[in-house]
């Protein structure tokens, strides 16, 4: 009998470490895994974040001091694992269609208006200065750069698993959330118009952009070199041809080991206790409002470029300026191709998305440069 009650008094249900916050925690771990598995919305994100969720909710220990996904966590707040993360995105990237039009830059960073809207309504909502930047990052659309920027402005312990989990999942949306504005703020028309073809883009051009852009960026905002470095690191790695080895491992071994720690850590720190409170509403709120302005401002200023250009650029390669790569170009190849099946946007819509990863890291670096990081 004493063993039978102390396995009994071991379980959740009789220890108290599970309270109905946890059972909630638990049931949105369960739709997430859903989504991942059966919808196929970013599974490699989902997955694990998911499955930390549940555990933590299940467990509680295992992400307080000495347990298992303390330590995995610890690399988020140290900022390696995102910067590893951009590594990787480094090394799958092509940067061709950028290089091939550089108006896509403006694209990309016409869709960072999201972020610096978000910050301010923060504000206005309570958020202290570095608790708002940390948020705001949320409407790039861009996980690691959101953990990356929580952590360097001290808000890793409170606001980053809220935060992550947003932004992620937001990024699995993608395809749900940016059509209707797309199409809101577009004509039939507008969504027709078939671009040119991009220019050939050389060798040479290929292994000189990431050494300028990175020279450029980080002397103008060196706090951005731990992001932008990567993210260039990675891509000469890729167009050097030269290393190839190194290339394959960035973009394959070390980056799925880098997402299943940071993923399943990330949604550990959603134990129910600490995740279902006003302020996490807010954020998601904040996250999705961000997200929706960053995407309307993108094809605003699409459509801008449009009529300078008298009807050359299609407008709805403007929202695939937020950094989700490549979900946000193929929604814009989507929904061109829903106005006109012969339209083909992809590689034009890859440019803006490239320039929103790092439009995004460039944002970061500002508001660590606000904060004096």
């Amino acid at each position: 009998m004493d063993v039978l009650q102390n396995l009994l008094h071991q379980t959740a249900f009789a220890n108290g470490t599970v309270d109905w916050r946890s059972y909630v925690m638990i049931v949105v771990a369960f739709v997430f895994l859903y989504l991942a598995i059966k919808k196929g919305y970013e599974p490699l994100l989902l997955v694990p974040i998911a499955f930390g969720m549940l555990l933590v909710n299940i467990y509680p220990p295992i992400m307080e001091s000495g347990g298992l996904l303390e330590y995995f966590f610890k690399l988020d707040e140290w900022s390696i694992l995102p910067s590893l993360i951009f590594l990787g995105v480094g090394a799958m990237t092509d940067f061709g269609p950028l290089i091939a039009n550089p108006k896509s830059f403006l694209l990309g960073a016409a869709a960072q208006f999201g972020i610096f809207a978000a910050y301010l309504l923060a504000i206005v909502m309570g958020f202290n200065g570095k608790a708002a930047a940390a948020i705001s990052i949320i409407g790039g659309a861009d996980g690691p750069t959101s953990i990356f920027l929580a952590g360097k402005l001290g808000q890793a312990n409170t606001l980053m698993g809220s935060i992550a989990v947003a932004a992620y999942s937001y990024m699995s949306l993608v395809p749900i959330i940016q059509p209707p504005i797309m199409k809101l703020f577009t004509t039939e028309e507008e969504r027709k118009i078939k671009m040119d073809q991009l220019r050939p883009v050389s060798k040479l051009e290929r292994i000189l952009f990431p050494i300028v852009v990175t020279t450029v960026v980080c002397l103008i905002l060196p706090s951005t070199a731990p992001l932008v470095g990567m993210l260039m690191l990675g891509n000469l790695f890729k167009e050097s041809g030269v290393v190839k080895q190194l290339a394959d491992t960035a973009c394959n071994a070390m980056m799925y080991i880098v997402v299943i720690l940071l993923g399943t850590s990330v949604g550990a720190k959603t134990s129910g206790e600490n995740f279902i409170t006003p302020d996490t509403l807010k954020i998601v709120v904040l996250g999705l409002v961000a997200f929706a302005i960053g995407t309307a401002a993108g094809v605003l200023f699409g459509k801008l470029m449009c009529k300078i250009s008298g009807g050359k650029i299609n407008p709805l390669i403007g929202s695939a300026g937020v950094s989700a790569v490549p979900m946000a170009a193929r929604v814009s190849q989507k929904v061109g191709a829903e106005a006109d099946p012969t339209n083909f946007l992809l590689m034009h819509a890859m440019g803006p998305n490239v320039a929103g990863v790092i439009g995004t890291a460039v944002a970061a670096g500002v508001f660590m440069a606000i904060f004096g990081v």
